[in-house]
């Protein structure tokens, strides 16, 4: 799968389907025209921020700008999801179960690099994180809170607020990501 073209149409198909021209889907996501015209077109590999930004912007899902999946069973081999990545490559997010109208989350399997880190912007109002750390170490900051998480810790935090992610120990972090969509 060329996740850049299955990015570049999911954009493509959101943005002509509320009829927004790339000047309105810029200022309605923060990123620009031609950032998000490259983005269209396949020539660039956007970064998770810029994803996010776009998924906010547009107030869908971050899956739904990934995902290239249909029917009702799915089968995910690990080595057939290419990952996306932020921190010089140390954090490594690989799409799993794609959002639907029909069941509010979304899940991704994390890996992160020793020493990597990732800050995340606000997700929409309501929206929750539910995370398993299989490997590693990490301190995961929510708003204020922060909280460190060793192989087999789980933590819910509300992620309609700044929140970021960081391995501190000194081998690769495994994370289970499941994103819910709740209503505010």
């Amino acid at each position: 799968m060329d996740l850049q073209k299955v990015i570049g149409n999911n954009i493509k198909e959101i943005r002509e389907r509320r009829k927004l021209t790339l000047d309105a889907a810029a200022r309605q996501t923060g990123v620009s025209r031609s950032m998000l015209a490259q983005i269209e077109k396949g020539d660039v590999n956007p970064t998770i921020s810029v994803l996010w930004k776009i998924a906010n912007g547009y107030k869908v899902s971050f899956t739904s700008l990934v995902d290239d999946r249909a029917g009702s069973s799915l089968l995910i081999r690990g080595d057939e999801v290419e990952p996306l990545t932020e921190a010089d490559g140390k954090y490594r997010n690989y799409p799993a179960f794609p959002f639907r109208d029909d069941r509010l989350f979304e899940t991704y399997r994390i890996e992160i690099g020793a020493g990597g880190e990732l800050a995340a912007q606000p997700h929409m109002a309501g929206t929750e994180e539910y995370l398993t750390v299989f490997a590693g170490e990490v301190e995961i900051r929510a708003g204020e809170e922060v909280f460190c998480l060793a192989a087999g810790d789980s933590l819910r935090f509300r992620a309609d607020q700044d929140h970021s992610y960081k391995n501190t120990g000194e081998t690769v972090a495994w994370i289970s990501m499941l994103i819910y969509y709740g209503k505010e």
